[in-house]
């Protein structure tokens, strides 16, 4: 694979700080991340940005197609230029936003769930995980590149400083694992931190459903919103609309402690506290 540092040059591209643009640049890694992947031959990748294709190509000789969403256009231009330079025509370019991407509408292209692959740039790390969330009756697992410390985060257990809203909202319904760590020497140009690569498998159904999904997102958003408060506090203070009195008592009710942290509660409470406050509203 020829490297970042010379296709760049030679298209006289820069790199973007704005798209978070750092290039991976060690094929060892890249295959790596696609066996991680464990693709089938009759599996549809979905990639976010595929940048100069060094996981985009080992994953087409795996996958039965490729469907690869950048959204710099002069990437698009020199990557189609180097995908016919190696005869891979199962690989669809194409430029775009994916947090504008429907990704239920790739997924019914595909006749079913997708496999999806990513280098997140940091700044929209959190909102590409919502989204496969949201959308993941039609992704099956997802391998993603993230900066260590968000990777730390997702993966971060009940008590810990670390665990946050994404914790909870992947550990409601998926099973995610770190695969490996990518030092930032591997890319370029170097980011100043260094990766690690995320493994999210989702899991249909969840293992404690919710009754309204929308709302335990909302609970917990309202939870986290003021996490040095208690949980009485930080709920009655939220858009929930519900006061002190009124959130005791279904904190109460469903064995938590009111002067509790939303870092001390696994998931399988926040789902009780969510259905409890779908039960109130529904009074």
């Amino acid at each position: 694979m020829t490297t970042s540092r010379i296709l760049l040059t030679a298209w006289n591209i820069r790199a973007k700080k704005q798209l978070g643009q750092n290039f991976l640049d060690d094929p060892a890694v890249a295959r790596a991340i696609v066996d991680a992947a464990a693709l089938a031959p009759t599996d549809w990748v979905l990639e976010i940005g595929p940048g100069l294709g060094a996981i985009t190509l080992p994953a087409s000789r795996a996958a039965r197609r490729v469907i690869a969403i950048d959204k710099d256009d002069r990437i698009i231009d020199l990557f189609r230029t180097e995908r016919i330079l190696t005869g891979i025509d199962n690989v669809d370019l194409r430029q775009g936003d994916i947090l504008k991407t429907d990704i239920s509408a790739i997924g019914r292209e595909a006749g079913g769930p997708l496999v999806v692959l990513g280098n997140l740039p940091y700044n929209i790390s959190s909102q590409v995980l919502v989204q496969l969330i949201d959308s993941r009756k039609w992704v099956r697992r997802a391998i993603l590149m993230l900066q260590k410390e968000m990777a730390e985060r997702i993966s971060a257990p009940p008590g810990s400083r670390a665990y946050g809203r994404l914790s909870v909202m992947l550990g409601y319904c998926a099973r995610t694992r770190i695969c490996m760590q990518v030092p930032a020497s591997r890319f370029f140009p170097a980011p100043k931190v260094d990766s690690s690569v995320l493994e999210v498998t989702f899991v249909d159904p969840p293992p404690f459903p919710a009754r309204d999904e929308a709302l335990l997102s909302r609970v917990v958003r309202a939870a986290f919103g003021k996490r040095r408060k208690t949980l009485r506090n930080a709920l009655s203070q939220s858009d929930l609309q519900l006061d002190s009195a009124t959130c005791e008592k279904i904190l109460v009710h469903c064995d938590i402690d009111p002067m509790e942290r939303a870092e001390q509660l696994p998931v399988s409470a926040f789902v009780r506290l969510a259905n409890a406050v779908a039960a109130h509203f529904s009074l």
